[in-house]
C-alpha cells in the first residue's frame, strides 16, 4: 500500500538525536546536577501589558434556531517585540481567535474560511461530535475555500479549544497563531456559585511559548526532541501580561496551547488555589492544591482568592517530566517562567464561597469493557507504525466500552489525545490516578515507561467511513507520524474500507 509522506518538517536523524542527548549531558556535566544546570529562559518578567481578552464570537441565529459562527483564518501582523512587527496567522484577527461560547443542547454551524496561502483544517479539541465535523486531517480546507461542520452540543460544561490539524503541519500552524478557546455552558454548572463573568472574574488564559528572531519574526527553526521550545511566554497573545482583578475570587481557564512545552503552574508565593475542572469539565469536588501541570493540549480551571491591593504572579515551575537528567534538559524540564500577574484593586467585590460539591463523579464501568487495546509510543510511531491517512488502525463498536493501555516506551516525554470523546484515566502505573486526572479527560501526559490505563465509552456517532484520530499532542511528534486512526461502527455494520485496508488488531488482548 502506498505510504503517504509527511510534509513540513524533516524527521531528526539518529545522529541529531544523539547530538541532543550529548548536549544535555554536557550541560549537566558543567552544571553538576539538575539544580545547577542553566536556569529557565525567562524569570522576573516585567508585567507591562494589560492582558488581552479574546472577544466572544457573536453567532447569527438561523431559521431553525441554530447558532452560526463565522471564522476566517488569515495572515496578520502583531507587535510582540517593541518596535518590531511580527508576521502572524490569526482567526478573525491578527493572532489567535475569538472565544466560542455555547450552551449544552444548542445546534451549531461553524463556517471556517481559509484565507491563508496553504491548506489548513480546524479541529474542535475535546468536543464530542461526529467524525465528519471533527476537523482532523480528513477535512482539509484549501486556500480560498470554506468548510461548515454542524452538530449539536451534547456534553457537560467545559473549557475546550480549537486549532488546525493539517497532516504534517499542525505544529507550525498553531505556532503562527491559529488557536482559540471554546467554552461550553450547562444548567448544572450555571447553578453553582462560581465566577463566570467572562473577562471580569472568569478569564481565558491561553499559554504559549515563542522564540523571536533578531528581526522580530517567529523563529520556528530551533527544534528540540519535543519540538519548538520558546524563551518568551505569551498569554492570550500578550507578552508580560497583567490582569486587574475587581473580585475576591478569580477563575482562570488555563490552556496549554504550546506545541511542545509542559507547564507546572502555581503561584510564586506558594499560595494554595482550587482546582475545579480539567479537560472535559468539572471535578466532583474542589481540590485545593499549589500546582497544576499541563502538557500541550490539556486544560484546567482554577479559582484563586485575592486580598485587596495585593499582587499574585502565576508561575510555571520546572515540570515533572519523569525523564533522565539529559533528556530533562533538552525537553524543557529545567525551565521556569513567570506567566501572568494578577493585580487586585484596593477594594474588591465579595465573592461567594466555593461549593463543596461540583458535579457527579465521572466513572466509566470498566467491568463492561469488551476489548482491551495496547498502544505503545516510541520513535514517532504508535505500535510500530507511522501515521498513514489511508490506513485504519482500530475499529470500535458503538455503545461499547473499551480499555486502552497506553505506554510511552521512549526516554522522551509524550502525551496521548483521543478525538471525539472524553475518557476516564483508570490507573497510572497501576495505581489510582491523582485528583487532577479524576475527571473527564481527552489528553493525558505520558512519562517514560509509566503505563496509563484509559476507559472509553463510545456512546454515539458511528461512521463507517470517517475516522477519528489518536496521537501524541507534542505536535512535532504528531507531525512526524505518532498518530493513528479509529472508526466507530454500529453493531453489525461493516467499515467502509479500501480492499487492502483490513485494519490492524494483532496487538489486542
Amino acid at each position: 500500500m502506498r505510504q503517504r509522506r509527511h510534509v513540513g518538517l524533516p524527521s531528526p536523524t539518529r545522529r541529531e538525536v544523539l547530538g541532543f542527548l550529548a548536549l544535555g549531558a554536557a550541560a549537566l556535566a558543567v552544571g553538576g546536577c539538575d539544580d545547577m544546570a542553566p536556569a529557565g529562559p525567562v524569570r522576573n518578567v516585567a508585567f507591562k501589558q494589560r492582558l488581552g481578552i479574546p472577544p466572544l464570537a457573536q453567532p447569527r441565529v438561523d431559521a431553525s434556531g441554530g447558532w452560526v459562527f463565522d471564522l476566517t483564518a488569515r495572515p496578520g501582523q502583531r507587535e510582540f517585540v517593541p518596535g518590531k512587527t511580527t508576521e502572524t496567522w490569526g482567526i478573525n484577527g491578527d493572532y489567535l481567535g475569538p472565544t466560542l461560547r455555547v450552551p449544552r443542547g444548542q445546534q451549531i454551524t461553524i463556517n471556517v474560511r481559509n484565507r491563508l496561502p496553504e491548506m489548513t483544517t480546524m479541529h474542535w479539541h475535546g468536543a464530542h461530535l461526529p467524525a465528519a465535523a471533527d476537523g482532523g486531517p480528513h477535512q482539509p480546507i484549501e486556500p480560498g475555500a470554506a468548510w461548515s461542520p454542524t452538530w449539536q452540543i451534547n456534553q457537560p460544561a467545559a473549557t475546550l479549544w480549537y486549532h488546525p490539524h493539517p497532516h504534517g503541519n499542525s505544529e507550525m500552524h498553531i505556532y503562527r497563531g491559529l488557536a482559540g478557546m471554546f467554552i461550553i455552558d450547562d444548567e448544572e454548572e450555571a447553578a453553582l456559585p462560581l465566577p463566570r463573568t467572562y473577562g471580569v472574574d472568569d478569564i481565558p488564559v491561553i499559554i504559549q511559548d515563542k522564540r523571536f528572531g533578531p528581526d522580530g519574526q517567529l523563529d520556528g527553526s530551533d527544534h528540540t526532541p519535543v519540538g519548538l521550545l520558546g524563551d518568551t511566554i505569551l498569554v492570550n497573545g500578550t507578552a508580560g501580561p497583567f490582569f486587574t482583578a475587581t473580585t475576591e475570587l478569580i477563575r482562570l481557564r488555563l490552556l496549554n496551547a504550546s506545541t511542545g512545552r509542559v507547564y507546572n503552574l502555581g503561584f510564586s508565593d506558594g499560595r494554595l488555589f482550587t482546582l475545579i475542572a480539567t479537560d472535559g469539565g468539572l471535578l466532583s469536588r474542589p481540590q485545593p492544591t499549589d500546582r497544576v501541570q499541563l502538557a500541550p493540549g490539556e486544560r484546567a480551571e482554577i479559582v484563586v482568592r485575592l486580598a485587596a491591593g495585593e499582587k499574585a504572579i502565576l508561575h510555571s515551575y520546572r515540570p515533572e517530566l519523569g525523564t533522565i537528567p539529559g533528556i530533562r534538559y533538552v525537553s524543557g524540564g529545567l525551565d521556569a517562567f513567570d506567566v501572568l500577574e494578577l493585580r487586585a484593586r484596593s477594594s474588591l467585590q465579595p465573592s461567594p464561597a466555593l461549593p463543596r460539591r461540583l458535579a457527579d463523579r465521572f466513572a466509566v464501568d470498566a467491568g463492561s469493557a469488551v476489548v482491551t487495546r495496547t498502544f505503545l509510543l516510541a520513535g514517532h510511531e504508535i505500535n510500530g507504525k507511522q501515521m498513514d491517512l489511508e490506513r485504519i488502525d482500530e475499529i470500535v463498536t458503538l455503545k461499547t466500552t473499551e480499555i486502552w493501555d497506553v505506554i510511552n516506551l521512549d526516554a522522551l516525554p509524550h502525551s496521548f489525545h483521543v478525538h471525539g470523546l472524553q475518557f476516564q484515566v483508570a490507573a497510572v502505573d497501576g495505581a489510582q490516578p491523582p485528583p487532577i486526572l479524576s475527571g473527564r479527560k481527552d489528553t493525558v501526559f505520558l512519562p517514560p515507561h509509566v503505563p496509563v490505563r484509559l476507559i472509553l465509552h463510545f456512546a454515539d456517532y458511528a461512521d463507517p467511513a470517517r475516522p477519528f484520530m489518536y496521537h501524541c499532542h507534542m505536535l512535532f511528534h504528531e507531525d512526524h507520524g505518532m498518530m493513528g486512526q479509529f472508526l466507530v461502527v454500529a453493531p453489525g455494520q461493516q467499515p467502509d474500507l479500501p480492499a487492502d485496508v483490513p485494519g490492524d488488531h494483532e496487538h489486542h488482548h
